[in-house]
């Protein structure tokens, strides 16, 4: 008996400095329902996102530290995700469900059973309890249902409203590592363009939607949507790419693209009667991707702007430029926001008189 009393004497030490040490860094390691913005129509509607038993505590501060936003920062990736978790979620009287995969992802997909009206909707996922797991956990996220608009703009993050540096080793970890979502900067003028692009619809209480979708990994959600929260970026549905453990962190934006180009396919034929404007920049594979998805899908891809970041590029994008061009489809290669702005002008996209009062 006094053997077994010491053992689990000395796990309940354990256990509290554990706790401790959870604390001190900011980390939760109590189950977590990490649900991101899903979106859909009437044919389709789909709400993705992660269970974590370790994640990151929300930030509630930011301030001009390096040393904390290194910290802050690599706290992202301290995860641990949940496998095999099980899940459900209800909608307008049906009940749904789904288990997490190996790296903690879920995803509800399924047909509504009555006309979606559109517009932005609350969901919220259940985590069921287990053997230590109790109560019940609710994760909160949003679904959008895009207004029937002409056109549906699907942006990149790094490098194309988001300064990242993409192109320099150095620079991009810098900045990674010794900034945060408050002070970080986007490109001059790139917030009033986005802005413009969502309210250039007739009616004024409908706005165009955005997808931004990235190569980063889901750990910088927070930040990219904190970012875009604080210059008033157009809301709209966040796609990024897989999930990345502390182990990985120095290979943070390093991601495989093909995925990026199956993440926009997927919304083009959500929506086939739309047309798209592309938004991306030249550091990395967006002007290629874009050449592919103005290939396969030709009667939708209305126009393409492409940032100039990377001089050593520059020859090579000029020649996708001119793929994508005849393509029948618009393309803008630009230095500054303003000469996007003016193409948006010239091709129609918005009323010339709200995007001039910009120039």
């Amino acid at each position: 008996m006094q053997v077994t009393y010491r053992g689990a004497a000395k796990v309940k030490t354990v256990k509290k400095i554990r706790e401790k040490l959870y604390r001190l860094f900011r980390l939760n390691n109590r189950p977590v329902v990490k649900v991101y913005d899903g979106y859909g129509d009437s044919q389709t509607l789909t709400v993705f996102g992660h269970v974590l038993g370790l994640s990151p505590m929300a930030r509630k501060t930011y301030r001009q530290n390096w040393v904390v936003n290194l910290f802050s920062m690599l706290r992202m990736f301290m995860v641990r995700p949940l496998k095999g978790a099980e899940l459900s979620m209800e909608w307008q009287g049906e009940t749904l469900k789904t288990e997490s995969q190996d790296n903690g992802y879920f995803r509800f997909e399924w047909v509504p059973n009555r006309e979606q009206q559109p517009g932005w909707y609350t969901v919220k996922v259940l985590l069921h309890p287990k053997r230590n797991i109790s109560p019940e956990i609710i994760g909160e996220g949003n679904l959008h249902i895009p207004f029937p608009s002409r056109y549906i703009f699907i942006s990149d993050i790094d490098d194309t409203f988001l300064i990242s540096h993409s192109s320099n080793l150095r620079k991009r970890l810098y900045v990674l590592f010794t900034k945060n979502a408050r002070t970080r900067r986007p490109f001059d003028g790139v917030v009033k363009h986005y802005q413009l692009m969502a309210t250039a619809i007739k009616n004024e209480n409908e706005k165009n939607s955005f997808f931004y979708v990235s190569s980063s990994e889901w750990n910088l959600y927070d930040l990219v949507t904190e970012f875009s929260r604080r210059y008033e970026l157009p809301r709209g549905v966040y796609l990024l790419n897989q999930l990345k453990t502390f182990s990985e962190v120095l290979k943070t934006g390093q991601n495989k693209h093909a995925g990026k180009f199956t993440r926009i396919v997927r919304i083009i034929e959500t929506y086939p009667k739309m047309h798209f404007v592309l938004f991306g920049d030249d550091t990395q594979e967006d002007p290629n991707i874009y050449h592919s998805v103005a290939t396969h899908f030709p009667g939708n891809i209305y126009s393409v702007y492409i940032r100039r970041i990377n001089p050593g590029n520059y020859e090579r994008t000029q020649e996708t430029v001119k793929k994508i061009e005849a393509a029948g489809v618009h393309c803008c290669y630009f230095f500054h926001s303003k000469d996007a702005i003016e193409h948006s002008i010239k091709i129609g996209l918005g009323e010339p008189e709200a995007l001039q009062g910009t120039l």
